[in-house]
């Protein structure tokens, strides 16, 4: 009886239905699928792009794991436009191209709902195979028939990332409604690629207050429960994307992807199936492909590459000399996207079509290092093995194409060959480059790898130590330095090798490289705080250490962000610290830290503030002549975005010059520090050749003949050295030495084979300069894929045009025969015209991306700058004397304008000349079916300045039209035609000089006006600046004449200075005269007519008595005064007494004169002083 019922049961088992979802291999599944994807605004007056894609999709058993998916009916639509007004169109040609690929067969292994291995044949794109994955992503689905409300990591399209179901069935349907959701942003191993961004730092604490971008997809499905499984008679899937160039909370960018599929019939398979050859493309998980090669701001055929780059070229080289910019950033733009799809044979056919023209040379050479993988370093091998470039040419190539080089680990294996080549060392800032840059490379690939090979790093070890080894003082500090750029932890114990007190085997070493072996330590900073931690702390308490070395470690100790423990401890050694420098710079640093407001340095900020509450009594009143650190900063939780401003200055006890002068600037945005620049400055060699020159009284020949003695000066000591970072790598240093100077001494001699020489020879026979320099500063992309199998990408684009074209003519009458020094003495006419010509354009793409297609938003920025000059130059080295004539550029400048808008793009490469592009926002509203008029604002201004004077005039308009209120658009800034009424002739200036009787030095400056009309005005156009001036005829001469008299005596010189005003009725003069002895300086301004009507004396003296303290006393005294004048003063004199409590003075009421301002400085103490300042009304005295 237990057995009956037991096999009844199983019967009844077997003839229920189930929702588990599997795809019969035995059945046919014919699906319609729509696609939709658009991007814009979400606003029904505001124009937005997208695509449709429609087809049928056929499903069909091969094996039970196997099926094939063949895709018919393909239909593939555009729109771009306002909603409403324009809907999706199609187009045939791109139709047909798509269908030429995706009509191909598909085989995929599917079992327990979960997608396998994909297969399609060779010639099937990338794109159309990640589409294909759009379509199956629907097959890829847990159903749990025993749980409603269930949540797993699955894989999709997306990555391997979180998934939450909800399950609701219906019985009397027999069907099961399945809700799911994917959390696309936190994926674990999410199908996602960053490209630029390795130099930016993420910042944690940024990212936790806010995103600029978010993004959702959830899925529905109607599962039908059959005797086989549940069958998907229908599924949609909808993903939003929220993007802002900011904070996603101010709303900005939009994509909406929507896919549907629609069950149509269900088949018995025939079992007869001709696939053809197939090749594994991967899993469900979206993969990159060519995307990454493709531009998104530009849509073209790169088949045949070379003739159209040598035309691009050509013409950039033509267009550019003829002084127009603002038109050819597209064309460099197609040249990078061509040279990036052409191979290393066309590379070197390029080469050789175009190095024989110089122009055309230089415009390959700057366009070739934009081809980001091995190919650029192949051909910069070939180039450098056969000396075909020079060093000057070789330095700008390879200095580009390392730091935009792809960080993998073929292309770092690759550049290692730069570092082993004759040619890179034979010139001393080609080395430097190579150098550095490849530890740029390295650290990019750190940010990439993890963990980062030592292999990598190994050629800075071998030349740090082999430095070390040599004693060789420039291979070390140039290997620290690259180790800086490289951040590679496995540098650590190298760098540790140059660290007295750290290293097992201590060197005396110089403090350059010591200084440097520290500095090398900031990237580690942040990658290996701890250890960074300990060894700058253990050289922050060595006393016996230069103190500039231990300022440097203050740096690096605080850049690890330590937390409040250690801070304390860094406050108790500097509560014992007898060094003042030191302690004075590292007291300014925690100070300034301690009001610093951005998210990196929150917890710091806060331990910094009770650091300097401990200091303070002690260190708070050090003056500005010590050591300093100023670390400023500003942070908007609204825009999530901020700047850092830090500047140092190192100091030694013995000097009052700085050693060491550190600037840099931070910019934080969208989670991330971007190190902008970062500048620094060390002269202590300038320091030790200029302690020869002693007391200030020092006489001026022998000053000069101490800087002329540099042969006693050590070779190896750089007078003074420099450094320039970008991004927070180091690419470019330098040192002033020996070397250099005795360069400069040779450029004076008269040898023919004297660079110096050579070009003033050139400017006798007329020289014409040209000059052009294309730069992609900045490109940074994110893609992510999509649940329609296409990738969305948000990009950046900045790049920098200059052109620059001289033409000079010079005649020096006698030739230089001996010294450039001649030529002050010769009579030197010269005249040149020419202009400068520089094009800024900023790019933003948020949309789709690929081979086929391309459809998003678009930003556009330009900033167009054309500045001509034409002028004569006539001196007369005998006589003393100087005339300079500026002629005026008859022909219309636009000197400035700038652009800016958004626009919906639509592009596909089908039909490429046809790509439709709509600005955002409408021009005007009645073009639209929708109210918007109480939703749209323009703002603007009008604003002109005018100098009667010198008939010069400045006038702008500018408008920005923005709807819905949204700010962060500024897409019509116009500004247009300028005019004055004032026009110049040109502008002389004569200057003569002699050893008359009272005559030193005579200035006089005519400028010719006419009376005329020069037009200036102001167009309206919707996004452009114009500035157009016109200039006409002379008539009569107006302006200034200057004279300078110089009357010496034995105890004092006096020199007066007299300006006078030049025209028919003019009568305004300025006279000044200067007194100078060796305990008063005083100055004596009268202005006015006739010199008469203001007046105002400056008087400052040097008071030293035996009996009394040393004192400097200054005192203002006046007359008349403009009501300007007297209104500002009386101002001053108002909030003194509330400044001066602020700063710890006090203030009494005295009895002063009305009409002088007098302050005291006298020292108390040895460290402290006193002072008093005192006002007519006021008198206010310093608490020491």
């Amino acid at each position: 009886m237990q057995g009956l019922l037991l096999c009844l049961l199983f019967s009844l088992g077997g003839k229920s239905k189930s929702h588990r979802y599997e795809l019969n291999h035995k059945k046919t599944y014919e699906y319609k699928y729509v696609g939709t994807i658009t991007i814009g605004h979400d606003m029904p007056d505001l124009a937005e792009s997208g695509v449709k894609l429609l087809c049928n999709v056929q499903i069909e058993g091969v094996s039970p794991q196997t099926f094939l998916l063949q895709v018919s009916n393909v239909a593939f639509q555009e729109q771009n436009g306002v909603p409403g007004n324009s809907g999706f169109t199609s187009s045939p040609k791109m139709s047909k191209k798509l269908s030429d690929e995706i009509t191909k067969p598909f085989v995929f292994e599917y079992m327990n709902g979960r997608v396998g291995d994909i297969k399609a044949a060779t010639e099937v794109s990338d794109t159309v195979v990640n589409i294909v994955r759009g379509i199956l992503g629907f097959f890829q689905v847990t159903i749990k028939s025993t749980q409603r409300v269930y949540e797993l990591e699955e894989s999709g399209i997306h990555g391997l990332c979180q998934s939450n179901y909800i399950a609701e069935e219906d019985e009397h349907e027999q069907t099961l409604t399945l809700h799911r959701v994917v959390d696309v942003t936190n994926c674990r191993q999410k199908a996602a690629v960053t490209v630029g961004l390795a130099l930016a730092s993420e910042n944690e604490p940024s990212k936790q207050r806010g995103d600029n971008i978010v993004a959702m997809v959830k899925y529905m499905y109607t599962v039908k429960s059959t005797s086989d499984g549940g069958l998907i008679t229908m599924s949609r899937a909808e993903e939003k994307h929220h993007l802002s160039t900011l904070n996603v909370k101010g709303g900005n960018s939009k994509l909406l992807a929507i896919k549907e599929i629609t069950l149509l019939k269900v088949l018995d398979s025939e079992g007869t199936h001709t696939i053809g050859p197939v090749q594994s493309r991967g899993n469900i998980i979206y993969k990159f492909g060519n995307e990454l090669k493709q531009i998104p701001i530009v849509m073209m055929n790169l088949e045949n590459p070379v003739p159209k780059i040598v035309d691009l070229i050509k013409r950039l080289a033509e267009t550019n000399t003829n002084k127009e910019l603002s038109g050819a950033s597209t064309d460099v733009i197609e040249v990078f996207q061509l040279m990036r799809s052409a191979s290393l044979e066309d590379l070197e056919t390029l080469w050789r079509q175009l190095s024989d023209n110089q122009e055309h040379r230089r415009w390959f050479l700057d366009c070739v290092v934009e081809v980001d993988d091995e190919r650029v370093i192949k051909f910069l091998e070939r180039r450098f093995q056969n000396g075909d470039v020079t060093a000057n040419e070789a330095t700008q190539a390879l200095l580009l194409a390392l730091n935009h080089l792809k960080s993998e680990l073929g292309t770092v294996d690759r550049s290692k060959g730069f570092l082993h080549m004759p040619f890179v060392k034979s010139n001393q800032l080609l080395w430097n480059t190579a150098v550095l840059s490849y530890g740029s490379l390295v650290y990019r690939l750190c940010e990439k790898i993890q963990p980062c090979p030592v292999t990598a790093v190994q050629p800075l070890l071998d030349i740090a130590n082999n430095g070390l080894m040599n004693k060789n003082e420039e291979a070390m500090v140039l290997a620290l330095k690259a180790l800086g750029n490289a951040g590679h932890p496995s540098g650590l114990k190298t760098v540790i090798k140059f660290l007295p007190g750290i290293s097992a085997n201590a060197v005396d070493l110089p403090t350059r490289v010591i200084s440097t072996a520290v500095d090398s330590l900031r990237h580690l900073a942040r990658r290996d705080p701890h250890s960074v931690q300990d060894i700058a702390l253990s050289l922050f308490v060595q006393k016996t250490l230069p103190a500039e070395v231990r300022m440097l470690a203050c740096m690096i100790l605080f850049k690890t962000r330590p937390p409040v423990a250690l801070v304390s401890t860094i406050s108790a050694v500097l509560l014992e610290e007898t060094d003042l420098q030191f302690a004075s710079f590292s007291y300014s640093l925690i100070k300034s830290l301690s009001n610093s407001r951005t998210p990196d340095n929150h917890h710091l900020s806060t331990a910094c503030n009770i650091a300097t509450k401990i200091l303070a009594p002690k260190l708070e009143r050090l003056s500005y002549f010590t050591s300093m650190a100023w670390h400023t900063d500003w942070f908007s939780d609204t825009f999530l975005a901020g700047v850092t401003n830090e500047l140092y200055m190192l100091k030694n006890a013995a000097d009052s010059m700085p050693t060491t002068i550190i600037g840099k600037g931070k910019f934080h945005i969208i989670g991330r520090i971007i190190e902008m620049l970062e500048l620094g400055v060390s002269t202590d060699g300038i320091k030790t050749l200029l302690s020869q020159i002693g007391s200030a009284g020092f006489p001026d020949y022998q000053i000069i003949k101490v800087l002329a003695d540099w042969q006693s000066f050590p070779n190896s000591k750089p007078l003074f050295s420099g450094y320039a970072r970008v991004y927070g790598q180091e690419v470019f240093f330098s040192d002033v030495n020996k070397e250099v100077l005795q360069q400069a001494i040779d450029l004076n001699e008269g040898k023919d084979e004297s660079p110096l020489r050579k070009f003033l020879k050139g400017l006798e026979e007329g020289a014409l300069w040209h000059w052009t320099k294309p730069y992609l500063a900045y490109e940074t992309r994110f893609i992510q894929a999509t649940c329609l199998g296409l990738p969305v990408e948000i990009s950046k684009y900045y790049l920098a045009l200059t052109a620059v074209t001289a033409n000079v003519k010079a005649q020096i009458t006698p030739p230089v025969q001996q010294h450039v020094m001649e030529l002050f003495t010769s009579e030197v006419s010269l005249e040149t015209n020419g202009h400068i010509s520089i094009t800024k354009d900023i790019f933003a793409f948020h949309g789709i991306n690929t081979e086929l297609f391309q459809f998003g938003s678009e930003l556009k920025c330009k900033a167009n700058v054309n500045i001509p000059w034409k002028f004569m130059l006539n001196m007369n080295g005998r006589e003393k004397k100087f005339e300079l004539d500026i002629s005026p550029y008859t022909d219309v400048t636009e000197v400035f304008s700038f652009t800016s808008d958004v626009y919906a793009v639509s592009r596909n490469i089908a039909e490429p000349s046809f790509a439709k592009r709509t600005p955002i926002i409408p021009i005007t509203a009645e073009s639209l079916d929708v109210p918007v008029a109480d939703e749209t604002n323009e703002n603007g201004f009008k604003f002109k300045l005018q100098s009667s004077k010198y008939g010069t005039a400045i006038c702008m308009e500018a408008q920005a039209r923005r709807a819905h209120f949204f700010d962060e658009y500024p897409l019509s800034c116009l500004a247009g035609y300028i005019e004055t009424k004032r026009p110049i002739e040109k502008i002389q200036i004569q200057i003569s000089a002699g050893p008359t009787k009272t005559l030193l030095n005579q200035i006089v400056a005519l400028v010719r006006k006419l009376i005329k009309n020069i037009t200036v005005c102001i167009t309206h156009t919707h996004t452009h600046t114009h500035t157009h001036i016109y200039i006409y005829d002379a008539a009569k001469p107006e302006g200034f004449t200057a004279a300078v008299y110089s009357l010496p005596a034995a105890q004092k010189d006096n020199i007066q200075f007299i300006v006078s005003e030049v025209g028919e009725d003019a009568n305004w003069k300025m006279c000044t005269e200067t007194i100078n002895t060796f305990v008063l300086n005083q100055v004596h301004f009268r202005w006015g007519a006739e010199c008469q009507s203001y007046e105002l004396t400056v008087n400052v003296a040097r008071i030293q008595e035996p009996s009394s303290k040393p004192t400097l006393s200054a005192k203002v005294n006046w007359g008349n005064l403009p009501m300007y004048m007297n209104n500002f003063g009386k101002s001053l004199e108002e909030l003194l007494p509330f400044y001066s409590y602020l700063i710890g003075l006090h203030s009494q009421p005295d009895a002063n004169p009305d009409h002088e301002f007098s302050a005291k400085v006298f020292n108390a103490l040895p460290n402290t002083g006193d002072i008093i300042i005192k006002t007519p009304k006021v008198g206010d005295t310093d608490l020491r």
